[in-house]
């Protein structure tokens, strides 16, 4: 596959921004430029949702039946497998993810597809009891045009998340995606349009947050808007779609928590720790960025990560090493300023436990971060309140489990945790006294699989997406009511 044109993609077709400009688009590995995107403006939008708005209303994709919306979905699925390859080098160049970090979204996003194909014709609504004479039935219908602002670090996979689960339900979608990583999508959606699916079932316009994004979240025609993203910029898309009545769903991050208690399974705990914070370079709203550890396991856990963390290793995607690069010069400036300052040694509070590697192959234009255990953290730091979106993980003690929840629910977020106990009575406890939307149990998904209902509670957002809990979100019940007579 080739790098798409710097255009939008607009009723099954590419398009020119209709201003003419365009946005350079930079490899996180090297930090040079090496394709463009269209910069995309409120017209741009509003050319989006009119074509998403003729196939909402009346188009073709609004006449296919439930069983058909669920054969094409099949099919982009089996497409997206067949062109795995091509969409994960787009994804791992314009991320800087690994190539097999690449290739699991790929994988997660065709199964996405797969999983919303079968749904499509199983979205009942039910009969109700009601006084003689009366017939009472609901219906769950599309909203009809469905806005979605997709952020830069899992483009592919929350595409299918979000916009699998909005055609499942029948609406028409405009997608906004970061500015930092479009080139997937755009692909994907010539994907979809040469499999059949109908002008204006998916449009992607491209460009800036600040004028594509706000555009979206303001533009006239939107029936429904879905925002995953920081919680400031979220809190500015609620607002604007309050002022039209239109409902959103927010996935706004996290600061979620890893529960060590001194009975867990190490050997099987650790991989998974390290995993959910270097995954994706740390990027990931789900990662498990605070350790908190039972006092008597404390040195004993942080003496085994502390070998595990000064092996790994940061390079370019096209290495394939255990992370990449961040997305960009100020995400890597954003999470160093978290940094500055620790000290290296003991005795002073937080302190760099281990540090990993950047490989000498690195290039020095590349927003490379090693990754760092931090011991003995300040939960009321910034480093274990607000979200650093990078490979840091924040360790600290606690002495029973009323501590362990007071600091695991000590954040604003409440997205995802993690208990590690071989006492179940003990995790059972824990999996209800902890306020996030998914708690794993001698596990951590970050995010699970595609069905399981994902979103957050505080700051972390509100509304569900993954699973089948995602289609009533993305469809309106309207309820009948029948007088017969008796």
């Amino acid at each position: 596959m080739t790098i798409p044109r710097a255009e939008h993609f607009i009723d099954n077709r590419f398009v020119p921004a209709l201003g003419g400009l365009t946005i350079p688009v930079i490899d996180p590995s090297d930090g040079r430029v090496f394709a463009a995107i269209a910069r995309g403006s409120a017209d741009d939008v509003a050319r989006a949702v009119a074509a998403a708005r003729r196939a909402a209303d009346g188009g073709a994709w609004s006449r296919l039946a439930p069983v058909e919306r669920g054969r094409l979905l099949a099919r982009l699925a089996r497409a997206i497998e067949a062109k795995a390859e091509d969409l994960a080098a787009l994804e791992s160049r314009d991320c800087g993810k690994p190539m097999r970090q690449a290739r699991a979204d790929v994988a997660a996003c065709a199964r996405y597809f797969e999983f919303y194909a079968g749904a499509c014709d199983k979205l009942h609504g039910q009969t109700i009891p009601y006084t003689p004479g009366y017939q009472v039935m609901t219906l769950y219908e599309p909203h009809g045009v469905t806005g979605h602002i997709i952020p830069w670090n899992y483009p592919l996979q929350i595409f299918g998340r979000s916009v699998g689960g909005a055609l499942a339900a029948g609406n028409a979608c405009v997608v906004k995606p970061a500015e930092d990583a479009c080139l997937s999508l755009l692909g994907l959606a010539e994907i979809a349009a040469a499999e059949g699916f109908p002008p204006g079932a998916i449009n992607i316009v491209t460009g800036y947050g600040h004028e594509a994004g706000q555009a979206l979240a303001e533009a006239r025609g939107i029936d429904h808007l879905s925002f995953t993203g920081s919680a400031s910029t979220g809190t500015r898309v609620a607002q604007a779609a309050a002022l039209r009545h239109v409902p959103v769903t927010l996935e706004l991050g996290g600061k979620s928590p890893q529960i060590v208690f001194a009975d867990a399974d190490l050997e099987r705990a650790l991989p998974v720790i390290v995993n959910a914070i270097v995954q994706n370079a740390g990027q990931t709203c789900s990662a498990g960025s605070r350790l908190l550890v039972e006092t008597g396991a404390y040195e004993r856990v942080l003496a085994a990560l502390a070998e595990r963390f000064s092996a790994l290793r940061a390079g370019p995607a096209a290495m394939d090493l255990d992370l990449g690069p961040l997305i960009r010069a100020s995400q890597k400036a954003r999470v160093e300023a978290f940094l500055q300052g620790l000290a290296s040694q003991p005795g002073a509070g937080a302190w760099v436990r281990a540090r990993g590697a950047i490989v000498p192959e690195a290039p020095g234009g590349g927003f490379y971060v090693a990754p760092v255990l931090v011991a003995d953290a300040d939960p009321a730091a910034p480093l274990c309140r607000e979200e650093v979106f990078g490979p840091v993980l924040a360790a600290m003690p606690f002495g029973d489990e009323a501590e362990a929840v007071a600091l695991a629910n000590g954040t604003d977020y409440g997205l995802v945790a993690g208990v590690w106990t071989e006492n179940g009575a003990r995790a059972l406890r824990l999996a209800k006294a902890v306020k996030s939307g998914q708690v794993f149990v001698n596990d951590y998904g970050a995010g699970g699989g595609v069905e399981l209902p994902f979103g957050g509670v505080k700051a972390s957002g509100y509304g569900r997406e993954k699973g089948f809990e995602a289609l009533y979100g993305f469809s309106v019940l309207k309820t009948v009511v029948i007088r017969y007579g008796v």
